[in-house]
């Protein structure tokens, strides 16, 4: 028998086994047969090169399910809280965005300003704008409401570039649009979250500059002046900050969720669907709004995905500064491992659906630009 049957049988033994334990109200052991189920599940897809893009996704949520069963113990070791973890761990994911950017992403706004400028206000117009209009729509309470704003609020995922690159499109414009929202956004996302969030909560707004200011400008500097002056004599820190980032995510989704755990089991279902039609509908208006402006097909899939995937790790970290990781920090939480799986699709989609324009010379150039794609 193959592996990958063997594989599959498991999963499928550890579904059963999920849903009798369930049923049964045996959940002492139900969240350990969830995760190891999603563990299996994770397993199947790295072994096909299509798919292989979401085990990470389902790696997330083998661990979200530990903390939804067992949060007591991803809430504190002792007398400290886990929670001090997430903002020196968006600081290194920072750092590792910064080794892959340089100069000439940010000369690249002269070179296509056009598609720079539509893309940073299509993503900073539809997004904040979105979430107002779902908390409006569903009936969240004051501070979940504020989250959903927050995650709108903040600058392009880190997953970004990558998503880009699989959907075959503009990868050099990806990269400047990351870079470029991020470093705008001490100044944008607080005042959004004041227009939009602030008769949720308080929003303090010179605070707010400050905390995005240390947890992702000086960061990301700091990772511009290393690739500046040490690139290349460190090989193996270009081939671990990807990993590191990787489980730095899940860490800071785990931590999250387990804070905000009773809160999820009351809202959960809705959080759910409010994240995903904002998610959704980042892909639909960026995409048609690059097309009213007569882009090409290819510009119009890069803002597409930039408008659509947010920095969900900022929102986590600003949720925390603010002391409300448990409720504001709720919507970026679950907007992460959402993301990541619309978003894989959407670029694996597009890329079954090659561009009339591509050719080689254009495929050659994304894969000379990939290390760029920093996750």
């Amino acid at each position: 028998m193959s592996r990958n049957f063997l594989l599959m049988s498991f999963s499928i033994v550890l579904a059963m086994g999920f849903i009798v334990v369930t049923l049964i109200d045996a959940h002492t052991y139900a969240g350990w047969l969830l995760m190891i189920f999603f563990v299996s599940v994770a397993a199947i897809l790295r072994r096909y090169e299509l798919l292989k893009g979401y085990a990470f996704t389902v790696m997330i949520l083998a661990a979200v399910s530990l903390a939804m069963y067992y949060p007591q113990y991803f809430v504190s070791v002792g007398n400290v809280k886990l929670s001090i973890l997430i903002v020196p761990l968006m600081q290194i994911i920072m750092f590792g965005m910064g080794t892959g950017l340089s100069v000439r992403d940010f000369v690249a706004v002269i070179k296509m300003p056009k598609g720079v400028i539509a893309g940073v206000s299509c993503h900073y117009l539809i997004m904040p704008f979105v979430a107002f209009l779902i908390t409006r729509i569903f009936a969240f309470e004051d501070e979940v409401a504020a989250g959903i704003i927050l995650i709108g609020s903040c600058p392009n995922g880190l997953a970004s570039n990558v998503m880009t690159y699989l959907a075959r499109a503009n990868l050099a414009l990806s990269v400047t649009l990351t870079a470029i929202s991020t470093f705008i956004s001490p100044l944008v996302t607080p005042l959004f979250m004041q227009v939009f969030a602030g008769q949720y909560i308080h929003i303090d707004f010179w605070a707010m500059v400050w905390d995005i200011t240390k947890i992702v400008i000086i960061p990301v500097c700091a990772g511009l002046a290393f690739n500046k002056f040490l690139h290349g004599r460190f090989k193996v820190l270009d081939d671990i900050m990807p990993i590191i980032s990787m489980i730095g995510i899940g860490l800071i989704i785990v931590v999250i969720t387990a804070a905000g755990r009773d809160a999820l089991l009351v809202v959960g279902g809705y959080l759910i669907l409010a994240v995903l039609i904002h998610n959704l509908s980042g892909y639909f208006f960026g995409y048609w709004s690059a097309r009213m402006l007569r882009m090409e097909e290819k510009d119009c899939r890069t803002i597409a995905i930039e408008v659509g995937l947010q920095n969900a790790g900022l929102g986590s970290s600003l949720a925390l500064a603010m002391g409300k990781l448990a409720t504001v920090g709720l919507a970026p939480a679950v907007f992460a491992p959402i993301m990541n799986i619309t978003g894989s699709s959407l670029a694996l989609w597009w890329r079954g659906r090659p561009l009339p324009d591509t050719n080689k010379a254009e495929e050659t150039e994304d894969d000379n630009q990939i290390q760029h794609a920093k996750t």
